[in-house]
């Protein structure tokens, strides 16, 4: 029988576990908006099936103002009038960064996204959007 016992990775690899959660640093002193970032965690990790990310982002949004009917539509964010058309670029860029497929138009993704945001959000958006996916994936390799 093969050992399946999840890998320790705060044990295994505590510095790259540190250098991972520095960026979240560095992108908070940028000043992207963080009811954003909530919104873009939450739902990269609704999408990836993350049950531990979602717990925490829906929570750690509330806990910074997110109100609960907001939280609770994210996952139908383009047929709600809850979500301003800068949340909708941007969860929409989240939704095409975390689930790849060939047939998705960046560019116009992209032209979506200058409408209101510079290129240097933009870039912090998706170091977020990146990280979230990488942070959902350690996660959901525990289980």
């Amino acid at each position: 029988m093969s050992d399946t016992r999840p890998v320790n990775y705060e044990q295994q690899i505590p510095d790259v576990l540190k250098a991972m959660g520095g960026v979240h640093t560095v992108i908070d002193a940028r000043g992207l908006d963080r009811k954003l970032r909530h919104l873009i965690m939450l739902r990269a990790s609704q999408i990836n099936r993350c049950a531990h990310c979602v717990k925490m982002h829906t929570r750690e949004a509330r806990e910074d103002g997110e109100s609960n009917e907001r939280l609770d539509r994210v996952t139908v964010f383009e047929h709600v009038s809850d979500f301003s058309q800068a949340e909708k670029a941007a969860l929409a860029w989240t939704e095409a960064l975390t689930i790849i497929d060939p047939r998705t138009d960046y560019a116009a993704l992209r032209g979506r996204l200058r409408a209101h945001f510079s290129d240097s959000e933009i870039g912090l958006i998706t170091a977020n959007i990146a990280m979230i996916n990488l942070w959902n994936r350690l996660h959901l390799s525990r289980y």
